[in-house]
């Protein structure tokens, strides 16, 4: 039988480069894909392809899709992983990396789908796992753009799985909470870059503190954690349609379930200030 083929994009370190260690020993052709090409060289002692991958890119992302299809013939797994924290306040960042934040995050998924789609669709199976966050159900100040993102994450998600499972297609959702990747220092370097020299610059030393803390603190986890839930949906014939795992997800999602938004508001301000 063919091996099945898992394509994983910003595979250059933390949930994609553990994902792609988790997939190949269980038998799939992975095809590690990001824009750090040299960042991947661990990757591909191991076996596993590596490719440059820019999802801003429309041509690289066709011509990653072609070649994987020339060279196997298919693609069962794309794990859509590749985004970053742009946070500031909403009347700091500019518009031009406002849009950059959805290019990346939710355009650049969303055209790598539509690439694979056809491919899926004609071997009557696939698995599309879209990496979300606790932050496409919840929210911070100064992080109204990446949350945005991630709710479009969500509800393209839930849009997509109605529209393909009649074509054995599975779409899941993974929700991370805290994990130790660079992640957190981005987004604090984003913030600072935007709002550390505004009149929002009190909110901005305390939110920054917070994302640093939040993914090397005890609460954290691995990258590791957050690839095994990934492994085990694209190996059940029905998955779950979401995971929320790792970092307190799943209280933390609890929390912004049973507490009204206003009761939300202020759960989140304490938190924050008890960080910082």
């Amino acid at each position: 039988m063919t091996a099945p083929v898992a394509l994983v994009t910003g595979a250059s370190s933390g949930i994609g480069d553990a994902t792609a260690r988790r997939l190949a020993p269980l038998g799939y052709t992975v095809y590690a894909a990001a824009r750090r090409v040299a960042r991947m060289d661990a990757l591909k002692e191991l076996g596993i392809h590596t490719a440059p991958l820019d999802v801003t890119d429309d041509a690289s992302m066709v011509a990653l899709v072609e070649k994987i299809i020339a060279e196997t013939g298919r693609i069962d797994v794309l794990v859509n992983n590749a985004g970053y924290g742009s946070y500031g306040a909403l009347e700091d960042v500019p518009i031009a990396e406002a849009r950059r934040q959805f290019d990346v995050n939710i355009f650049g998924m969303a055209r790598l789908t539509q690439l694979v789609l056809p491919h899926m669709r004609a071997q009557r199976d696939g698995y599309i796992v879209n990496i979300s966050s606790i932050g496409g159900k919840m929210w911070e100040p100064l992080g109204s753009w990446y949350h945005a993102t991630k709710f479009a994450v969500e509800g393209l998600s839930d849009s997509l799985r109605a529209e393909v499972s009649a074509f054995g297609i599975k779409v899941v959702v993974i929700e991370p909470g805290a994990i130790r990747t660079e992640w957190g220092a981005i987004s604090a370097d984003n913030l600072e870059a935007s709002s550390a020299d505004t009149v929002y610059r009190d909110q901005a030393k305390i939110v920054s503190g917070g994302l640093r803390a939040a993914d090397k603190s005890r609460v954290a986890s691995g990258p590791d954690v957050v690839a095994a839930a990934i492994a085990k949906a694209v190996q059940l014939p029905r998955p779950r349609t979401r995971y929320a795992v790792g970092g307190g997800a799943r209280s933390m999602l609890l929390m912004q379930r049973i507490l009204t938004d206003r009761g939300f508001d202020r759960f989140i301000r304490l938190t924050y200030r008890a960080i910082g």
